[in-house]
């Protein structure tokens, strides 16, 4: 059996919780993020058939990071069809590395 450790300040030695971005902490943003983070750019296509998720599903989440300035989203024709293109901003590779970093402390 375990012993519990006695931390004798725990507001020092546990990371804040409410500090975490819950934009990015919900799920499905959370896999659009860890995606684009260690890419260029991601087509729409692509990343709707990587996560499993539907065209709405996707659009309404990339909606959401858009507006928080988190993702860019291109569009443009590629041999007479739309494409769309998603990247990360600075401020969304900022708030992603941030993110990684408070989930780390909250788990070590």
């Amino acid at each position: 059996m375990k012993e519990a450790l006695i931390m004798s300040n725990p507001s020092d030695e546990l990371p804040d919780v409410q500090s975490i971005d819950r934009l990015i902490h919900e799920p499905v943003r959370l896999l659009i993020m860890a995606n684009l983070y260690v890419v260029e750019t991601a087509d729409f296509l692509y990343l709707m058939n990587q996560l499993n998720l539907t065209f709405g599903n996707l659009s309404s989440h990339m909606s959401k990071l858009e507006e928080a300035g988190y993702i860019n989203v291109e569009k443009e024709f590629q041999d007479k069809k739309p494409v769309t293109r998603l990247s990360l901003t600075e401020s969304g590779r900022t708030a992603f590395s941030e993110y990684r970093e408070h989930m780390k402390h909250l788990f070590t």
